[in-house]
């Protein structure tokens, strides 16, 4: 054997196989500069191949949104002809009532609907509902046995149909919820009186810190009246419920501090039409307090005298007599004067930070409110309202 293994690899030259020789590494840069250049185009390639990369997933995840939308709405579709097959022909035959409770569900009011033989099938039904958007609202409904599904959902979806339901609207008063709740439901509207207007009675059904007033603690939403034997006991006593439970979720304080909460609050959204203002009319009213002004606010005069703010006449407005006329007198008024909403009462708990004693709704057409920090600012506020506005009072 030879003494050199590079001859003795290199002598016979049956060892090549035939391949191609290995290709050359390539050159290494002959300058600093030749490197920071091939740097920078490996740079520039990573990046490119990046954004393809980007716009690929970006273009395959809205054509997967456009394919689910498109899937969804096929399902629909094919949901509804398959279920309405199971139909009936309509319009219908006997004279019905039908009742939808409150929280009722579409599957559940479907089931309700099956049993008293107004439509053929729950499915059907619900499917209508569904893909078209509709929602179910409290009450008793006039029907008819062996409805179409479609005719059924679209009474039922259409509450200046129901009867046999309450509502109560933020920032109404009582009085105006008991008068609507008895003429829709054909109620004799002292049965209600009886028991509002009874210290004894009411505080069966308020919390101590209502001192025997209703106003504020009903809970805005839709009630079912039902037997209307009972009904004014027990639909007050529902609606206080419900206010009781959402003051609790919304953590408001209780005893005198959430009569007192109730109070501005349902002050706050008296005074203005648009939530946007709420936190604000909300700390004028806090500044008031604590410097001991009159708080002024004429939707308070107006619950006083029994009337809506725009009837307030000049005589009115220095009525001494009138415990909730806050022109003259100070502090707050005795009693919330009127049921409020959500956002109100968040306001008053929680009031915006600011030094304003005063505000004007400048525009009434709009509803544009705006704040002043003195007497000065507020007179030039009061012109812009009369020339905003020549036929206000």
């Amino acid at each position: 054997m030879s003494d050199d293994l590079h001859d003795f690899f290199n002598a016979d030259e049956s060892w090549d196989d035939g391949a191609e020789p290995a290709a050359m590494p390539p050159a290494p840069p002959h300058s600093r500069r030749e490197m920071r250049r091939q740097r920078a185009m490996r740079k520039r390639r990573n990046l490119i191949i990046c954004i393809i990369v980007v716009i690929a997933l970006a273009l395959i995840s809205v054509g997967g949104v456009f394919a689910y939308r498109a899937a969804r709405n096929w399902r629909r579709t094919n949901m509804a002809h398959e279920s309405l097959v199971e139909d009936y022909p309509g319009p219908g035959d006997t004279d019905v009532a039908f009742t939808v409770k409150q929280g009722e569900g579409i599957m559940e009011g479907g089931a309700n609907l099956v049993q008293q033989q107004i439509v053929k099938s729950a499915d059907t039904f619900a499917t209508y509902v569904s893909s078209n958007d509709k929602t179910l609202y409290p009450g008793t409904y006039a029907l008819k046995t062996h409805m179409k599904a479609s005719q059924a959902a679209d009474i039922l979806s259409d509450q200046g149909n129901a009867k046999g339901f309450a509502e109560v609207r933020q920032g109404e008063r009582v009085s105006t919820v008991i008068e609507r709740i008895c003429a829709d439901n054909d109620i004799d509207k002292t049965r209600f009186e009886a028991i509002v207007n009874n210290r004894d009675e009411a505080s069966k059904i308020l919390p101590a810190e209502a001192n025997g007033n209703f106003e504020g603690w009903l809970e805005p939403g839709t009630y079912t009246v039902g037997d209307v034997a009972t009904a004014p006991e027990r639909l007050l006593k529902e609606m206080v419920d419900a206010r009781i439970r959402k003051l609790d979720e919304m953590g408001v304080p209780q005893g005198a501090e959430r009569e007192r909460m109730l109070i501005i609050a349902s002050i706050v959204e008296a005074e203005v039409n648009s939530s946007d203002y709420y936190s604000k009319v909300s700390r004028v009213i806090y500044n008031r307090l604590d410097k001991d002004m009159t708080l002024g606010m004429d939707s308070t005069v107006a619950y006083g005298a029994s009337i809506n703010g725009m009837q307030l006449t000049n005589d009115q407005l220095q009525d001494t007599s009138n415990p909730y006329n806050t022109r003259v007198n100070r502090g707050l008024p005795p009693t919330p004067i009127s049921n409020p909403g959500d956002d109100a009462i968040e306001a008053a708990m929680h009031p915006a930070d600011g030094n304003w004693l005063y505000f004007v709704t400048t525009d009434l057409k709009t509803g544009e409110t705006k704040f002043a920090d003195t007497d000065e600012q507020f007179q030039q506020l009061v012109q812009e309202y009369r020339r905003n506005n020549p036929d206000a009072n």
